[in-house]
């Protein structure tokens, strides 16, 4: 399925659409140049599980960022797992474990997806640059 968007708000509206899909412990694997709005998709995904969204940046210099939901929330599962592996290469990624977190309980979201090994069966999502700086063609393979 390709999606086009306009803006980061419709970006984000795509992502929170995409939650349902992923609860409650599924992978959605993110591919896209630097910019291409995988951390805007990520936010919607956030929302979508009732997590704060604001609080989702982009975990460039930590790799790893782990998202609990407030426990007397009766929505989305106990945490989010945002992975974002732009600074690594493949053999690094596999150095640091990454697939025990991926194993782990929760939805999880991994930035720079072709920079895993070994990918897991999950949800491709592959975004691209539009025409107008807003814009985004977003390929979702299930």
């Amino acid at each position: 399925m390709i999606v086009r968007t306009k803006s980061a708000d419709e970006t984000r509206q795509l992502g929170l659409e995409l939650a349902a899909r992923l609860r409650p412990d599924g992978t959605a694997l993110l591919f896209g140049d630097l910019g291409s709005g995988k951390t805007v998709l990520t936010q919607g995904i956030a929302e979508g599980l009732g997590l704060d969204a604001a609080l989702v940046q982009s975990p460039t210099f930590t790799l790893i960022h782990e998202y609990d939901r407030d426990p007397r929330s009766r929505r989305g599962p106990v945490r989010l797992v945002h992975v974002d592996l732009y600074r690594l290469e493949p053999e690094e990624v596999d150095a640091i474990g990454v697939e025990e977190f991926l194993a782990g309980d929760g939805v999880k979201v991994v930035e720079w997806a072709e920079r895993l090994p070994q990918p897991p069966s999950a949800i491709e999502v592959r975004l691209r640059m539009g025409a107008a700086p807003e814009e985004r063609e977003v390929e979702i393979n299930c």
